[in-house]
Parts: C-alpha cells; structure tokens; sequence
C-alpha cells in the first residue's frame, strides 16, 4: 500500500513522457509472437519509466501491475490496419522495480496484402506489418528489436494454434530510420511474415476432378461414332463440368490482372472437351451423310488415305469389285410370261387373266423398290471413300488430342513445382 501510495504522483503524470529530462530519449523495445494467421496477433512492448524506479529490499515487491490509464504508453501504431481492432482489451500494464514497464497487448489485425495468385493454390504470400510511434520522432522515442528474426519466427510457430489454410514459413524484421523532415526522423520496425497456403483442399476438389473428367473424355474417343452416339455421351460430359465450375467457383480467388494458372488449367480442360465434341459432330456427319457426297478430290484421297492413313497406323482398304445383283424373280417373272402364253391358248375366263396381268405388273415395280434400295443403302466407292477419310481423321484428332493434353498438363505442372520449390 506505501508503494501505491508513493507512485501515486507518478500516475498524474501519465500524460508526458516518463523522463526527468526531455531531451532524454526514451527507447522502446518491440517484440512480436503470430499467434494466429486471420486470428489474434499479440504485440509484445517495453520502455524505462525514469519515474516509477524504487528498491526491491525496502518495498518487498519486484513488479506490479497498473492499470494503463495511469502510465505513459508510446503511440505505437500498425500501419496496415484495416478494420478496428476487436481482441479482447488488457487494461493493465507490467511495472517492475529497475523503472521497464512492460506492456503485453493482443491485437487482431486486419491488414492489406498485397497477393500474387498466379501459382494459386500452390501460391506462397508475403505480408508486412510496419510498427512506428505515430507523434514521436527519433529524438523522442526510438524502437529496437526485442530479439532477432530466428527467434521470433521460432517462438510463433510454437504458439501458432489457428493457422487454417496457411502454414507460416518465415518471419524476418528489419528497422528503418525515414525522414520525417529537413531535419526529424521516425524509427520504424517493419515484420515480414510468409505463409504458403496447404493447397491439399483444392487437389482434392478441383485438380483431381478436372484430372478424372478430362481422362473419361480421352477414353471416349474409343467408342464406335456409327454404333453409339459419341456426341450424346461428349455433350452431358461437357454439361457435367460446367457445372462443376460453377459449384466450385468460391474456391477460385478473385482475379485481377493476374490469372492464376489453376483458371488456365480448368479453361483448358473445358476447351479441350468442347473441341473433342465438336471433333465429334464433324466425324458423325461424315460417315453418317457420306452416301450425298461427291467423290472426293484425287488429291485429297491419295493424301490422306495414303499418307495420314499409313501415319495413323490405318492403312487403305482395297475397293470392292461392283457386285451385280440379279433380280431373283427375273426367272419367275419369265416363267409366268410362259405360263401366261399357255394360259392364252388355254381356255380360261377373262377375268382371271386380268388378274393374273396386275399382279405381275405389282411384282416388276416392287422388285424395282427393293433394287433401288439396296443401291442406295450399299453405297458407291465415293461413300467409301468418305467413311475411309472419316476413320482416319478420327484417329488422327485423336492422337493430336493426346499430344496436345500430355504437353499442356506436363508444362504446368512443371512450372507450379518449379514455383512452388523457388518460393
């Protein structure tokens, strides 16, 4: 009670600095412990009160604590500030008997980073928290580091409890001397805080997906186009993966001048379907239509029947020799004119031989039908042609589509290990 009575003086001069004499600087000391990345950072901070020193034998206690009101506290400001701070409030400070005052206040701090998400999700970010006195220049009050860097990023990531999708990776301090004036300067301590973000979350359900959709899209190709509507199956695949984009968008970051290189994977993996499918269409029509077409340019033929088919391992068929197909009721046609030459001469009604006239005249023109049907159902050489033109296209789309997927995935995934290790 004596001592509190004794530093009673002391408290109602709480609002000047705590030195005899004002040319004296005071100096504080800076210390800061991440407690938590988006969570509670504690800012650790001591100075020497010339005012509040008494002896440990006579008074019995080495510390005490004060409320803040009634101590002089240094107007150390963040300057990333963003939003009030909303930790809980310790309203008292440490006071220790050699005059150091020791003042241990939570701070949640939302600040301003600037983020590179170029290699998002495999993306490392780099934050910066500037300390200054806000009113004081260096004359009056100059900031020094409580520990070094190694210490600090040690003594954090011991403590760290609420990191989330971030792991902490560095911590680095450096102190600066600004000019304030022609003549003035203010200290100012600035923390370098690294995190790399845990990018398991968006392998599992955004890469590995998109990986799965793709290779079902490759495998397609495998399916007969003339047997089976390939396209049907490509268009619900491509249907399937827009919505999926759109289900995982909040995942994506907000892009700005950068494009992360996850948008360009999903963009290509979407381009490549949608080519596929319309690779498909193409390939359908020609084989399905090929009977209405011209024959193809010479030309044409030789080079891709021969050469792109050889390159596709399709080498040319060799063109059936035309088939004749012989009317079958030739015979009975020409044996019920005999049959109807001895029924002249034979005595029967006219009535029936009318009869026997049109029903041998509906069988001419109904053989006529079915020949022309056959015809057209066979096709010529050119329709051959055609469909020999299609196959080999369709191999060779194919074989592109391969190439031009395992060079693209191979190219990223490079560039985000080679990121990913250099960060």
């Amino acid at each position: 009670m004596s001592l509190l009575g004794s530093l009673q003086t002391v408290f109602n001069l709480s609002s000047i600095r705590p030195v005899v004499n004002s040319s004296e600087t005071t100096v504080v000391f800076l210390s800061f412990t991440l407690f938590g990345i988006l969570g509670v950072d504690e800012k650790s901070q001591g100075w020497k009160n010339e005012f509040t020193v008494w002896s440990y034998e006579e008074c019995g206690s080495a510390w005490i604590a004060v409320p803040r009101k009634n101590l002089w506290v240094p107007d150390i400001v963040i300057n990333e500030f963003m939003e009030k701070n909303t930790a809980p409030f310790v309203p008292y400070t440490y006071l220790y008997f050699e005059g150091n005052v020791y003042d241990e206040q939570p701070i949640r701090v939302v600040s301003s980073c600037s983020l590179e998400i170029y290699l998002f999700p495999f993306d490392t970010q780099n934050c910066t928290f500037s300390f200054n006195s806000y009113i004081h220049p260096s004359s009056a009050i100059q900031l020094e580091l409580d520990s070094f860097s190694e210490n600090i990023f040690e003594n954090s990531k011991k403590v760290m409890s609420t990191m989330g999708e971030w792991e902490l990776v560095g911590i680095n301090a450096k102190k600066s001397v600004l000019p304030l004036s022609d003549e003035e300067t203010y200290d100012e301590i600035r923390f370098f805080i690294a995190v790399r973000r845990n990018a398991m979350l968006y392998v599992v359900n955004l890469l590995i997906p998109s990986g799965f959709l793709i290779t079902v899209d490759l495998f397609s190709f495998i399916l007969p186009p003339q047997d089976i509507d390939r396209s049907l199956f490509k268009m619900t695949l491509v249907l399937g993966y827009t919505v999926f984009l759109l289900s995982t968008n909040d995942l994506l970051p907000i892009t700005g001048n950068t494009i992360p290189l996850i948008n360009v994977f999903l963009s290509l993996c979407l381009v490549m379907m949608v080519s596929s499918l319309l690779q498909t269409i193409f390939i359908t029509n020609l084989l399905c239509g090929s009977a209405h077409y011209d024959p193809p340019p010479r030309w044409f033929r030789v080079f891709v029947l021969h050469v792109l088919g050889r390159l596709v391992w399709l080498p040319p068929k060799p063109r059936k020799e035309d088939i004749v197909i012989e009317n079958p009721n030739a015979q009975e046609m020409k044996d019920s004119s005999l049959t109807g030459k001895d029924n002249e001469t034979s005595e029967k009604p006219l009535n029936e031989e009318k009869t026997l006239r049109v029903l041998r005249n509906l069988s001419t023109d109904l053989q006529a039908i079915h020949l022309q049907v056959v015809q057209k159902l066979k096709g010529g050489p050119s329709s051959e042609d055609w469909i020999q033109i299609g196959v080999i296209i369709d191999r060779l789309m194919f074989l592109f589509y391969i190439l031009f997927l395992v060079v693209s995935f191979i190219t990223i995934i490079i560039i985000w290990v080679n990121s990913y290790h250099t960060s």
